[in-house]
């Protein structure tokens, strides 16, 4: 399956007041390396992705992390983002940050492929992925 890191800096903007990141960071940080990871899959940005596949997004369906060692301001880690699983309409990553090469925090997440409801546009429905786009996914490319 296809992979990609990146490296950040944690930010004083990243932290509460003791200097520890605040949690809810983390999954910001996932979010853009989700991004990141479909760039890298499919070669053009999320805004040419959407035109090109014509689709909605891929939001959060499940997500969960671990916390095992914390990151404070100035750390300079390493996120590498993979997918484990590719389905019809859905796909599922694993976040791995890194700090000093020792895994700080792991992450997972759920997403799902969607479009407008054509009968209701307010709403979204899952959408089978494009098989090429999928194939990248997996690494098949």
């Amino acid at each position: 399956m296809l992979s990609n890191s990146r490296s950040v800096r944690i930010e004083w903007g990243d932290c509460d007041p003791a200097g520890i990141i605040f949690y809810p960071r983390y999954f910001a940080m996932f979010d853009h390396s989700v991004t990141m990871l479909i760039t890298a899959a499919s070669g053009v940005s999320k805004a040419e992705l959407l035109k090109r596949y014509d689709f909605d997004g891929y939001p959060l369906v499940a997500t969960q992390a671990k916390f095992i060692v914390p990151t404070r301001f100035g750390d300079d880690v390493v996120i590498q983002s993979t997918f484990t699983r590719v389905g019809r309409s859905s796909f599922e990553i694993k976040h791995q940050i890194r700090k000093n090469n020792v895994v700080a925090v792991e992450g997972q997440e759920t997403r799902a492929w969607v479009k407008r409801d054509p009968n209701d546009r307010t709403k979204i429905k899952s959408h089978p992925l494009p098989e090429e786009l999928a194939a990248r996914f997996r690494g098949e490319f």
